[in-house]
């Protein structure tokens, strides 16, 4: 803050006056004579007015205050110490004065001004930009020159720059004031516990960035720690990705607290981390020590049970086993504001799904599960089903690559049957093979639910179908009738071959082929010949070479393998 010089001589100098008329007029009443050209010739005083008691201050001969002698000159203080000077001074010579005074006094106010414009007139980028620049320099890094375009743009995506956690301590500078930004994407830059640390402070005073991805960070468990500061304090952030940071279940801990605390982020994706076995968990067992194994399930199923502002939740890819499971589980039956939650490729097997069937008994609020790949068996499906039967809000679910076979998805249909009140609309049984009780069941089921949408990996009946059309044996019509021919009368088909091919070079000529046919007393019309040795022919040169074809389509007969060897 810039003081001029009229600031300080009004709020000083008056006073100062004062005190000199008063002592005057005192000294004038005692002496009760009056000077010539009324100049008082009398000692100063060692004391001046101010005093708050009995006591008194003394003081020099010189400027009363260090803001006195700042705004008076040299020859101002003169005159102050020449009383009869000042008593005794022209009208007109004090007018001039004053109005010299008052000049000087709007040329440092104008002085004042323009400073003030200067500062206005300057652009705020390159402030910020100089900022930025010089953290740079002091944390020994390359400016990003994606972020000096950008630095005002909405959504900033600096993800795969390799900024290391010297460039996040230097972007976080400009960060913590900017105004523009509302998405920040700082995925996969390695930043580590040290960057992690950096950007979390930075979120702490930043109330602008709604949502943050910080995925594929390494931030471990100093990263974890920093962010669960930041969340406990932060009430902007509506997103945020923590995806692959290596969190483990002592991470997991301070992530739980600040989930129980923040009630402001709407969306959390924890997935690809390793929570759920607990920290070093061989050595645990090794050692006999299991308190630590389900610590992450235990906490963070606590936490998901008391949050009331999260409405999509991604656990997948941890390491959530059956016991694990339980917790989390139950943390979703009691919550009641998430909308969609994520726990696939974990380990829920058999007991994690008789835990969510559980859940989903009181839970009236989840409408997208996720929960492939998670070692379901078919009891796991049928016990999971028996919750989904008194359900009347889940919308999709996702049961794909489960070990749950035909069985595990007949149940899961069979329970929408029960509950006309099911408000499913999609199920995901991909690469899971079903069979026609299931297909016909799905057929009942979809005339009491019109809008259902059924996907899997396709019905076993169909496969057996599609592999008989689409057999070897069946290249044509005649050679597959020929092959059941010698199937239903038990004939030798090495002694065929054998009889046809009578030089042994597996190769025979059409009309010795047509005369083996006749001779073994298969029935076929002259058009089936021509069309048996028209495909057996591909060369078209009037001879059948039986070591490919014959290999292929009847190769599965080892005596005829062992016949054809020797030729290969």
């Amino acid at each position: 803050m810039v003081i001029s010089k009229k600031q300080l001589k009004e709020s000083a100098l008056p006073s100062v006056q004062e005190v000199r008329e008063a002592e005057l007029e005192q000294e004038s009443s005692q002496s009760g004579s009056h000077q010539l050209g009324g100049i008082a010739s009398r000692p100063w005083k060692a004391f001046s007015r101010g005093s708050t008691d009995t006591k008194t201050v003394s003081r020099s001969d010189k400027a009363h205050s260090p803001t006195e002698r700042a705004s008076a000159g040299p020859k101002e203080e003169a005159e102050e110490d020449s009383p009869a000077e000042q008593e005794g001074e022209d009208p007109q010579g004090a007018k001039s004065r004053e109005s010299s005074e008052e000049e000087a006094t709007n040329q440092e106010e104008e002085w004042d001004t323009d400073l003030e414009i200067d500062d206005a007139k300057q652009p705020r980028y390159s402030t910020v930009k100089t900022l930025y620049e010089e953290a740079c320099k002091i944390f020994a890094v390359v400016p990003a020159s994606y972020f000096l375009r950008h630095m005002h743009d909405q959504e900033l995506n600096l993800m795969h720059h390799g900024l290391g956690p010297q460039g996040a301590k230097a972007l976080s500078v400009p960060l913590v004031t900017n105004t523009s930004v509302l998405n920040l994407n700082l995925s996969d830059n390695w930043l580590g516990g040290g960057g992690g640390v950096a950007i979390a402070e930075m979120l702490k005073e930043n109330c602008y960035i709604t949502g943050i991805d910080l995925s594929d960070n390494k931030l471990g468990l100093a990263g974890a720690q920093a962010i669960s500061a930041m969340l406990k304090e932060n009430v902007t952030l509506v997103n945020i990705n923590l995806c692959g940071n290596e969190f483990d279940d002592h991470a997991a801990t301070p992530l739980a607290e600040a989930f129980m605390s923040n009630h402001k982020v709407q969306s959390i994706d924890l997935s690809h981390n390793l929570m759920g076995e607990g920290a070093g968990t061989a050595r645990q067992l090794l050692w006999g020590l299991h308190t630590a194994v389900n610590l992450a399930g235990e906490v963070l199923g606590n936490a998901i049970a008391e949050n009331t502002g999260m409405k999509e939740l991604n656990l997948s890819w941890n390491c959530f086993r059956e016991m694990g499971s339980i917790p989390i589980a139950k943390g979703l039956g009691a919550n009641i504001f998430l909308r969609a939650v994520d726990l696939s490729y974990n380990g829920f097997g058999k007991t994690g799904a008789a835990a969510l069937g559980e859940a989903l008994k009181v839970n009236n609020v989840l409408e997208h599960l996720n929960v492939s790949n998670n070692r379901i068996p078919p009891e796991g499906a049928v016990r999971f089903a028996t919750g989904l039967k008194e359900n009347k809000t889940l919308k999709t679910l996702n049961f794909s690559r489960n070990p749950m076979q035909s069985a595990g998805c007949y149940g899961i249909i069979k329970s929408m049957q029960g509950n006309p009140e099911s408000a499913i609309e999609f199920l995901d049984f991909s690469d899971i093979t079903v069979n026609k009780d299931f297909d016909d069941l799905h057929t009942s089921v979809k005339e009491m639910f019109p809008h259902l949408k059924v996907i899997h990996g396709g019905n076993t009946d169909e496969f057996r179908k599609t592999k008989a059309k689409h057999s070897p044996t069946q290249l044509s019509g005649p050679l597959y009738k020929l092959k059941q021919h010698m199937k239903e009368n038990s004939l030798n088909l090495v002694d065929f071959f054998e009889r046809v091919d009578k030089d042994k070079s597996a190769v025979v000529t059409r009309r010795e082929f047509e005369q083996g046919l006749v001779g073994a007393g298969i029935p076929s019309s002259k058009g089936e010949l021509q069309q048996l040795m028209d495909t057996l022919d591909k060369e078209k040169n009037g001879e059948i070479d039986l070591r490919e074809e014959f290999e292929k389509s009847l190769g599965n007969n080892t005596a005829l393998r062992y016949l054809l060897a020797p030729r290969f």
